[in-house]
């Protein structure tokens, strides 16, 4: 089974938060940027569904290239009831090959592609979902985890 690298990273508070809080089934998802519309939309669906995930014992951490400062600001703005998590290097993007060049509006860059994770408490990656719809994520994540409960 493939496992999740090593990581500690920061979160919004400048907590560390590493592979030794991996308990039981977390989802850890990486998306482009704070305050974008799908990244919203996405980070909103998962807020309004954290009850459901946290019933089945499943955590759940946003990953971006993003500041602490505007990861604070963007769960203000939504009232986010999760962490986000800081990868200003990209170092565990990369290492997961999710910051790669992708093409936006025609023009081709290198980001972050929205991708999730279902990962264990051994760091075991039960399940990897590349390039993320944004709006019908929620539902797909649902349905995993339903079956695999």
């Amino acid at each position: 089974m493939e496992k999740f690298p090593e990581f500690e990273l920061e979160n919004q508070n400048g907590e560390k938060i590493g592979n030794k809080d991996l308990e039981g089934k977390t989802v850890i998802y990486f998306y482009p940027k704070d305050n974008t519309p799908g990244c919203t939309a996405q980070a909103c669906d998962l807020r309004d569904n954290l009850d459901y995930l946290n019933e089945l014992d499943v955590k759940v951490y946003g990953v971006s290239g993003d500041s602490r400062k505007k990861h604070q600001n963007f769960i203000e703005k939504n009232n986010l009831n999760f962490d986000l998590l800081v990868d200003e290097d990209f170092k565990l993007s990369e290492a997961l090959n999710v910051y790669r060049m992708k093409k936006v509006f025609g023009k081709e860059s290198k980001g972050i592609v929205r991708t999730t994770f279902i990962v264990d408490e051994d760091s075991n990656i039960l399940k990897r979902w590349d390039n993320v719809k944004a709006k019908s994520h929620i539902d797909e994540l649902k349905t995993y985890l339903k079956e695999e409960a």
